[in-house]
Protein backbone atom coordinates (compact mmCIF):
# COMPACT_ATOMS: atom_id res chain seq x y z
CA UNK A 1 0.00 0.00 0.00
CA UNK A 2 1.47 3.76 -0.97
CA UNK A 3 1.81 6.27 1.55
CA UNK A 4 -0.45 9.18 0.45
CA UNK A 5 1.43 11.44 3.53
CA UNK A 6 2.78 14.69 2.16
CA UNK A 7 5.54 14.34 4.85
CA UNK A 8 7.47 11.73 6.24
CA UNK A 9 6.69 10.55 9.81
CA UNK A 10 9.25 11.11 12.67
CA UNK A 11 7.89 8.61 15.83
CA UNK A 12 8.58 10.16 19.17
CA UNK A 13 7.22 9.41 22.82
CA UNK A 14 8.47 12.74 23.98
CA UNK A 15 6.41 14.65 26.80
CA UNK A 16 5.61 17.96 24.71
CA UNK A 17 3.47 21.25 26.30
CA UNK A 18 0.58 22.62 24.24
CA UNK A 19 -1.76 25.60 25.01
CA UNK A 20 -4.89 27.50 23.50
CA UNK A 21 -3.05 30.88 22.87
CA UNK A 22 -4.83 32.44 25.71
CA UNK A 23 -4.19 29.14 28.19
CA UNK A 24 -1.98 27.75 30.66
CA UNK A 25 0.33 25.18 29.41
CA UNK A 26 -0.67 21.85 29.30
CA UNK A 27 1.36 18.30 28.96
CA UNK A 28 0.78 15.82 26.41
CA UNK A 29 3.11 12.77 24.63
CA UNK A 30 3.61 13.35 21.14
CA UNK A 31 3.34 10.04 18.95
CA UNK A 32 4.66 11.30 15.91
CA UNK A 33 5.72 14.62 13.82
CA UNK A 34 6.51 15.81 10.83
CA UNK A 35 7.40 19.03 8.93
CA UNK A 36 3.61 19.61 8.56
CA UNK A 37 2.20 19.03 12.13
CA UNK A 38 2.64 16.69 15.42
CA UNK A 39 0.60 13.84 16.55
CA UNK A 40 -0.27 13.58 20.53
CA UNK A 41 -2.34 12.45 22.91
CA UNK A 42 -3.90 14.41 25.93
CA UNK A 43 -5.39 13.40 28.89
CA UNK A 44 -8.58 15.13 30.63
CA UNK A 45 -8.53 17.94 27.82
CA UNK A 46 -11.08 19.16 25.27
CA UNK A 47 -9.86 20.57 22.62
CA UNK A 48 -11.89 20.71 19.34
CA UNK A 49 -11.48 20.90 15.12
CA UNK A 50 -10.34 24.08 14.17
CA UNK A 51 -9.13 25.16 17.76
CA UNK A 52 -5.52 27.07 17.45
CA UNK A 53 -2.86 25.94 20.09
CA UNK A 54 0.86 26.39 20.21
CA UNK A 55 3.12 23.62 21.06
CA UNK A 56 6.63 23.08 22.40
CA UNK A 57 8.74 20.37 21.52
CA UNK A 58 12.17 19.78 21.06
CA UNK A 59 13.96 18.38 17.70
CA UNK A 60 17.39 16.88 19.04
CA UNK A 61 18.88 19.96 21.01
CA UNK A 62 16.55 22.08 19.96
CA UNK A 63 13.79 23.34 21.45
CA UNK A 64 10.57 24.19 18.74
CA UNK A 65 7.83 26.14 19.33
CA UNK A 66 5.07 25.87 16.61
CA UNK A 67 1.93 27.07 15.98
CA UNK A 68 -0.76 25.07 14.44
CA UNK A 69 -4.69 24.08 13.88
CA UNK A 70 -6.38 20.91 15.38
CA UNK A 71 -7.13 18.72 12.13
CA UNK A 72 -8.35 15.78 13.59
CA UNK A 73 -9.27 14.56 17.29
CA UNK A 74 -10.05 10.66 18.26
CA UNK A 75 -11.28 9.76 21.97
CA UNK A 76 -8.94 7.00 22.70
CA UNK A 77 -11.07 5.97 26.22
CA UNK A 78 -13.29 8.45 28.08
CA UNK A 79 -10.22 11.01 29.48
CA UNK A 80 -7.80 10.24 26.30
CA UNK A 81 -7.83 12.16 22.97
CA UNK A 82 -5.24 11.70 19.83
CA UNK A 83 -5.18 15.14 18.63
CA UNK A 84 -3.58 15.53 14.58
CA UNK A 85 -2.21 19.18 14.88
CA UNK A 86 -1.58 21.27 11.48
CA UNK A 87 1.38 23.52 11.81
CA UNK A 88 0.38 27.09 10.68
CA UNK A 89 3.48 28.91 12.20
CA UNK A 90 7.15 27.19 12.88
CA UNK A 91 10.68 28.93 13.02
CA UNK A 92 12.68 28.20 9.26
CA UNK A 93 15.22 26.97 11.20
CA UNK A 94 13.02 24.14 13.22
CA UNK A 95 11.06 23.31 9.28
CA UNK A 96 14.28 22.82 8.33
CA UNK A 97 15.47 20.36 11.26
CA UNK A 98 12.77 18.61 10.97
CA UNK A 99 12.37 18.18 6.67
CA UNK A 100 16.22 16.85 7.78
CA UNK A 101 15.10 14.14 10.17
CA UNK A 102 12.52 13.63 8.28
CA UNK A 103 14.62 12.52 4.69
CA UNK A 104 16.65 10.36 7.42
CA UNK A 105 13.45 7.84 7.19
Amino acid sequence: MEDRRKYPRISTDQVISFSLLDARDQLAVGKNLSAGGIRFETVGCELELGDTIRVTFNLGEHTVVAVGQVAWATEVDPLTTDIGLSFLEVDPEALRLLEEFGDRI
